[in-house]
């Protein structure tokens, strides 16, 4: 059982440094070009610093999941629990927000928008749960 979670770890790792690289492609992707080069240098500035924190952040987390993998997947190593944890409250905090903070007017009526709203909401929300199960211990409290 704990080859599959280390596996599922694994996984969650390369989806965290996807998201982490495709941030980084954000305004190119969404064509936000034109309408960043409206604001402010400041804001400006400021989103590009947090895209890159936010995409850094995100590569640590895949590089420390995929080192540590087995050690979560066991649940009896409390620093890879407490890391597990940290990562999993990340996801869930993003998961909400995805949900309670975006308008829907960004995707509503648009098929591919509200398709990949989907998705990016059960993978958000598939880390959050798979981290937080894995800090509180998934396997040595029995879940499985």
């Amino acid at each position: 059982m704990t080859a599959n979670l280390t596996t599922l770890l694994r996984i969650a790792a390369a989806l965290q440094l996807a998201v982490s690289v495709l941030n980084l492609f954000l305004v190119r992707l969404l064509n936000w070009k034109k309408e960043l080069a409206r604001t402010p240098l400041l804001l400006r500035e400021v989103f590009q610093v947090h895209a890159w924190f936010i995409s850094v952040t995100l590569a640590l987390f895949a590089v420390m999941t995929w080192r540590f993998a087995p050690a979560m997947a066991g649940g009896t190593d409390l620093v890879c629990c407490w890391l597990a944890w940290g990562i999993g409250v990340f996801w869930g905090i993003r998961t909400v927000l995805q949900v309670s903070y975006y308008s829907s007017s960004h995707w509503r009526g648009q098929m591919a928008r509200t398709l990949i709203h989907g998705a990016l909401l059960m993978v958000y929300g598939g880390l959050a749960a798979l981290y937080l199960w894995m800090g509180f211990g998934g396997l040595k409290m029995g879940l499985l």
